[in-house]
């Protein structure tokens, strides 16, 4: 069964039911399926985005026009 199929086959049960706990569960599934995306990178990943807002918070960054304007000067 391709995947086009099965969505097609949830989405007419989806809209068949009316038990309200069955739709809360399905929602959660797809809630937690997003899940908090930080806590899947590497830990590497974690401490770089720590040390990148770190110097956010001490302004020590450069703006983002400033760094597209320096990309420009080298086409």
């Amino acid at each position: 069964m391709n995947i086009e199929t099965t969505k097609l086959e949830l989405m007419q049960l989806l809209l068949q039911t009316q038990k309200k706990s069955l739709l809360a569960k399905i929602k959660k599934v797809f809630e937690d399926e997003q899940g908090d995306w930080y806590g899947e990178m590497s830990k590497e990943e974690q401490k770089e985005i720590e040390t990148g807002l770190a110097q956010a918070d001490k302004n020590d960054y450069i703006a983002h026009e400033t760094v597209m304007n320096r990309f420009d000067e080298w086409h």
